[in-house]
C-alpha cells in the first residue's frame, strides 16, 4: 500500500510539474528524474517514466519521445551511483542535464533538421546551447530545492531541531 501511495503521489507531481508555465527547458523534470530513484529507489523509474509519458498524451507526442524517455532513464539508472552525499547528488543530477542534452539533440540531428553531416550535428549542438543553459539552472535550483526538502524531513524524522 505504501509503494502505491508514493507512486500516486508522485506521479501527480510529476505531472503538475510539467503544466506549470515556464521557460523553455526550465523544469523539474531532470532533478525529480535523478531524485526519485536516487531517494526513494530505482523502482520509482517507472513512476518518473509513466508521468512524463501520460503528460505528452495531453502536451503531444513528438518524434524524439524515445530519446526523451532514453535519457530520463539513463539518469534514474545513473542516480544510484551518486547517492553518497549532498555533493555527489547535485553532482549527478548535473550530470543528467549534460545526458539529456546529448541525447535529446542527436536525436534532433537523426530527425535531419540540420543534415545528415558532421557539421549538422556540430550545428544541432550549438543551437541548442541556449535551452541547456536553462536545462542546468532548472536543474541545479531545483536540485537544492529538494535537497534542503530532503534535508528537513530528514531531521524532521530524527527529531532534530533545526
Amino acid at each position: 500500500m505504501h509503494y502505491f501511495k508514493v507512486t500516486l503521489a508522485l506521479l501527480v507531481v510529476l505531472s503538475v510539474s510539467r503544466f506549470i508555465p515556464h521557460p523553455p527547458n526550465f523544469t523539474t523534470l531532470l532533478a525529480l528524474s535523478f531524485y526519485v530513484p536516487a531517494v526513494l529507489g530505482l523502482r520509482y523509474i517507472p513512476v518518473v517514466l509513466m508521468s512524463l509519458f501520460f503528460t505528452d498524451l495531453i502536451l503531444g507526442l513528438h518524434s524524439l519521445m524515445v530519446f526523451t524517455l532514453s535519457s530520463i532513464l539513463i539518469i534514474g539508472l545513473i542516480s544510484k551511483y551518486f547517492n553518497r552525499s549532498i555533493l555527489f547528488r547535485l553532482t549527478g543530477a548535473l550530470s543528467g542535464a549534460v545526458i539529456f542534452y546529448i541525447i535529446t539533440n542527436f536525436g534532433v540531428w537523426l530527425n535531419g533538421s540540420y543534415g545528415y553531416n558532421l557539421s549538422g550535428l556540430i550545428t544541432c549542438y550549438i543551437m541548442a546551447i541556449p535551452f541547456f543553459g536553462n536545462t542546468v539552472l532548472s536543474t541545479f535550483l531545483y536540485s537544492v530545492l529538494i535537497e534542503i526538502i530532503y534535508f528537513i524531513f530528514i531531521l524532521k524524522r530524527n527529531k532534530r531541531i533545526i
